[in-house]
Order: C-alpha cells, then sequence, then structure tokens
C-alpha cells in the first residue's frame, strides 16, 4: 500500500513510519523537517504544512492511506479533512489521545480530579477533533487513542484493542509504548476493522 504519515517526524509518527516500512509498504513522511523522518527502504520525506489543504492536497494525492500524527493544537481539523478529501484518499485514520476515553459511563479522562492540567488542551483538541469526524459522513476515518501512559520504545505485538473505554490492566497501570501503538495502527490500515470508529490500544 501507499501510506502517507502527516508529522512523520514526532514520535508517534515515525514509529508508524518503521512499522510501515517494515511491512513493505511505501511511504510518504511528511514533516515540518524531512530530515529528521525515519531513513529506510520505501520510505520519502518531504516537507509539508498539514494548515495549507491545498498544498497537502498535492503531496498526498495517490495514497491508499493517511496516518494523522500531527499534534492537534497545532492543527486543524477542517483544514486536513480538506486535503484528504481534496487528495481523492479513500482513508483517514488520526492518532488520537486519551483524554476523550470513559473511565466510567459519561466520565472522560480529561475530566477526572487528576488530569494534569498542562495536557488538557491538547486533550481538549483531541476530543473536538473526534466529534468532528464522528459528523463526517463522506470520509472512511478511524480514531485510535492510546493508553492514558503513552511512552516507551518496546516492540511486543502483545497488546488489547478497546473501544471507548480506557484500557487498564490488573495493576490499575494504563499505557501502551510507541512502537505498539504504531502495530496496532498499521494492523488498523491493512484491515480496516474499525471504520468510521474510535478504539483504543493497551497492555
Amino acid at each position: 500500500m501507499k501510506v502517507a504519515v502527516l508529522g512523520a517526524s514526532g514520535r508517534a509518527g515515525s514509529e508508524i513510519v518503521k512499522e510501515l516500512a517494515r511491512r513493505g509498504h511505501q511511504v510518504t513522511g511528511v514533516a515540518r523537517r524531512p530530515e529528521r523522518v525515519p531513513a529506510l527502504d520505501g520510505v520519502t520525506a518531504i516537507s509539508g504544512d498539514v494548515n495549507d489543504p491545498d498544498a497537502l492536497a498535492s503531496l498526498i494525492q495517490g495514497a491508499d492511506a493517511v496516518v494523522s500524527a500531527v499534534m492537534f493544537t497545532d492543527s486543524d481539523p477542517e483544514a486536513l479533512i480538506a486535503a484528504v478529501k481534496a487528495a481523492g484518499v479513500p482513508r483517514y485514520l488520526v492518532v488520537g489521545g486519551a483524554g476523550s476515553l470513559e473511565v466510567a459511563p459519561g466520565l472522560a479522562l480529561i475530566d477526572t480530579p487528576d488530569f494534569p492540567e498542562a495536557y488538557k488542551p491538547e486533550a481538549a483538541a483531541g476530543g473536538r477533533f473526534l466529534e468532528r469526524l464522528r459528523r463526517e459522513k463522506d470520509l472512511d476515518w478511524t480514531f485510535l487513542s492510546p493508553s492514558a501512559l503513552f511512552d516507551g520504545d518496546q516492540r511486543t505485538g502483545a497488546f488489547r484493542l478497546g473501544e471507548d473505554a480506557l484500557l487498564i490492566d490488573a495493576a490499575g497501570n494504563s499505557r501502551i509504548s510507541f512502537p505498539d501503538y504504531a502495530v496496532a495502527m498499521v494492523d488498523e490500515i491493512e484491515t480496516s476493522k474499525h471504520s468510521r470508529r474510535r478504539f483504543t490500544v493497551g497492555y
């Protein structure tokens, strides 16, 4: 498959690029600093501005899928969606956040007392992006939320998937590494099991 990754030089984006390349896909890595995109066989790094939908559409045209791994506070969902539509890309996948996941019926993680204040702007913007996608009538989208702790470099391939509820292990922890998140994302690109839905991944 031909897959374009927006934000390909970031921690999540770069791991998704690596996983796609590992599986033999052709990858276009779009980043403000393309020299930071992983230099691998099958990967083409290009400079691009995710807030310029016309220019972005020309960069991603011909892709089978686009993965958006950019910060929500640094991007505009309308511009991103417009670019994907204008390019005629049939599949759009978004690296989501954990803040909008439920910890109890009707209670999102972002609304719990211990949610870090510093993360609230990004988490709130991610929640708004998800709601915008849920109103989308034309685009085939998927929003993949990580667990609460999104960190680490271990690739195990052993994780659980969920829907709208935060995944917590037997010890009460909620976490996923960047490489294992990338495995789940690329699995979804290849199988499309969560079309027009949000899902989550964790240990």
